[in-house]
């Protein structure tokens, strides 16, 4: 290794940490690869580089170079620290707890590195306990159904001086829910509750795949990742109109998590579901999962404005989200992307069942996790669950189904909306400037009758000065050596 060489790959890595802290993570990358490419053999470039994999959910490529880096210096406690949280993140905590022992034996005084493998030792035994507890009691009484025994007898205290909807709802009662929420005034738990608990129901009669009517003259507004920014949301609303019979909407998945008001994001988009429940549709996002929200924020900002058992009944309701939407019979909508098998059809979504935590792979995974790649074929996917797929497999699978475009959300796209695979699969993304770092803009694509659609772009919004991930402190903090 030439000095010079050396010399550059650790000023170009300086580049990347300059970017890293910007939160401009895509930038960052370019910087730690050319650092990588001009010196290979420096740990630490491959641990900043997992870094970067991991702010941008790409845990598969995290876990690969944290373990470049630990064979270059086994003694590298970044490496296990990062590799331990990505394994968390994919809910493999066994083999997170291995890696946070290595850690905590080479930091044995380090509190911070006690409290990181206490909490994934207590993830192991939670997920032990739960298999335990589920074996035994197959039938068990849902917590839906438990609440809505009491929810008439339920006190709202005189001195609460947020909404109280009566049922069924009106456009008019949500719409005061939707204002009273931008002035952060909470929604009294009984009220809450009672959305959850309908919103439930209706979503178990449907099917994993639902088709969607678009009739002449109408139209139908799909959006991407909203995740939690609750004032672009309205912000959507308010230009785009609200939902109705005459504006349906969907929502394509990833409502909740990494932005801190998730709450109101979801019980809103509950609420106009329970209202219009043919004209408001919402797809499962891979967020929409108990380990993400542990993660990512939801359960914590849950628990801070309710409590642990609304925590648990939203779980329970995100068990019911349907995975696909079908618009028209011709554009197929899901969260993620296509699957590791040629011959896979509508009546295989069809019948997948969906009222379960994700498995690590099979169809309702890679639904939720994979991703489009310009190169044709399959790859592994960077993310670690699901896989990448080319343009050649999107064209086989439309026309296999008789289709014409595929619509999907789960990254990140500068304008809000990138046009792939010649044209055959968009990708829509509504949450501008997301996590208040990265600039991009939101989009949605409005469909025709004809299945034609228009991007029709926006830019973030102020909101209330709640920092992204606020409420990940616990879990969350699994990302922050």
């Amino acid at each position: 290794m030439a000095d010079d060489d050396a010399a550059k790959a650790e000023a170009v890595k300086n580049q990347g940490n300059d970017f890293f802290k910007e939160g401009k993570w895509k930038l960052a990358l370019e910087k730690y690869n050319a650092a990588i490419d001009l010196n290979p053999e420096v740990p630490t470039y491959y641990c900043n580089r997992a870094f970067c994999h991991i702010k941008m959910e790409s845990y598969g490529c995290a876990i690969e170079d944290a373990g470049v880096a630990l064979e270059l210096d086994k003694q590298c406690a970044k490496a296990y620290y990062r590799r331990g949280a990505s394994f968390m993140a994919l809910a493999k905590y066994k083999k997170a707890l291995a890696d946070y022992k290595s850690l905590r034996q080479l930091k044995p005084n380090d509190k911070d590195v006690v409290e990181k493998f206490k909490a994934c030792e207590k993830e192991v035994k939670r997920e032990a306990f739960e298999k335990a507890i589920h074996s035994d009691e197959p039938d068990q009484e849902s917590i839906a159904d438990q609440i809505e025994t009491g929810l008439e007898t339920m006190n709202v205290e005189d001195s609460y001086d947020g909404p109280r909807p009566a049922w069924p709802l009106t456009h008019e009662a949500v719409v005061e829910i939707a204002l009273a929420l931008k002035e952060q005034k909470k929604l009294h738990r009984k009220y809450a509750l009672q959305v959850l608990v309908a919103v439930k129901k209706i979503l178990l009669e449907l099917p994993s795949l639902v088709d969607v009517p678009v009739p002449e003259t109408s139209h139908i507004n799909v959006c991407g990742d909203t995740h939690g920014q609750f004032y672009d949301l309205l912000n959507i609303f308010q230009t785009f109109g609200y939902p109705s019979d005459e504006n349906p909407f969907l929502f394509n998945g990833d409502f909740v998590d990494r932005g801190s008001f998730s709450l109101e994001v979801v019980l809103l988009l509950f609420c106009f579901k329970v209202l219009y429940p043919k004209h408001l549709h919402m797809a499962r996002g891979n967020h929409e999962t108990l380990n993400m929200n542990k993660m990512y924020g939801f359960e914590g900002e849950v628990k801070a404005k309710y409590d642990q058992r609304t925590f648990n009944l939203f779980t329970e309701v995100f068990h019911c989200l349907p995975l696909v939407h079908c618009l028209g019979g011709k554009v197929i909508v899901m969260h993620g992307g296509l699957f590791s098998k040629d011959d896979v059809t509508l009546n295989d979504l069809r019948k997948i069942d969906r009222r379960r935590e994700p498995p690590d792979e099979g169809l309702m995974s890679e639904l939720l996790w994979s991703d489009p790649q310009p190169m044709p074929g399959r790859a592994p996917s960077k993310r670690g669950v699901g896989l990448s797929f080319g343009p050649d497999v999107t064209a086989n699978f439309l026309e296999r189904n008789g289709l014409k475009l595929v619509v999907r959300s789960h990254e990140v796209k500068d304008q809000g909306y990138e046009v792939e695979a010649g044209g055959k699969l968009v990708t829509v993304f509504s949450a501008p400037n997301y996590c208040d770092q990265m600039g991009n803009k939101g989009a949605l694509l409005r469909f025709d009758s004809d299945l034609e659609y228009v991007a029709k772009q926006f830019d973030a919004v102020p909101h209330p000065p709640v920092r992204a991930m606020a409420y990940a402190a616990g879990m969350g903090g699994m990302f922050g050596f």
